[in-house]
């Protein structure tokens, strides 16, 4: 997923949360907002979109829409795969493989995705990068689904269940949302 200075990390999505674009009052892009913060959420699908938050933390999401439909889902928690001992590194306060990447922050802090991987293409990009590592889905008993996290300000968008994980793995973010 991550390649810097010849190092490879990565991990498996285990959770994620979509955002619907122009209608989600919990999207960036609602009502049609564009600010240079949000410039990438309106390019093709497969680009990532990097943003900072809490003048803090960096959050990742991969843009799934057409050009001009500005659609995401968040990159919420992975699975650490390789590069284990640099995320430990990065994320000083981790204490077991599950404290690395269950977080959009940790994840990010992990993998040493910042800014400067806004818009990246995550197809051809080598900084950057999805792999299908699955043929088929998983089952749908598998996937645990709930509301977001932290958007209450959204009003009914923030019941939504548009939270989605692979249900009882350790590396999920809290609150777990449900099966």
């Amino acid at each position: 997923m991550r390649m810097r200075r010849g190092r490879r990390t990565s991990g498996i999505i285990v959770e994620t949360e979509a955002y619907l674009g122009i209608p989600d009052r919990a999207a960036h892009t609602h009502g049609g907002r564009r600010t240079e913060r949000n410039r990438s959420m309106w390019i093709d699908g497969g680009h990532a979109y990097v943003y900072f938050i809490y003048g803090m933390h960096c959050c990742m999401n991969v843009v799934a829409g057409l050009a001009e439909e500005p659609v995401a889902v968040l990159l919420r928690a992975l699975q650490p795969d390789e590069g284990v001992d640099g995320m430990y590194r990065r994320r000083g306060a981790a204490r077991r493989d599950a404290d690395l990447c269950s977080g959009p922050g940790k994840l990010c802090q992990a993998l040493e995705i910042d800014r400067q991987l806004d818009g990246v293409d995550l197809v051809t990009d080598d900084r950057l990068f999805v792999e299908l590592l699955r043929q088929r889905p998983l089952p749908a008993g598998a996937i645990a689904a709930g509301p977001r996290v932290g958007v209450e300000y959204a009003g009914e968008w923030a019941a939504e269940q548009l939270r989605f994980a692979i249900a009882d793995n350790p590396n999920v973010s809290r609150p777990r949302p449900e099966r």
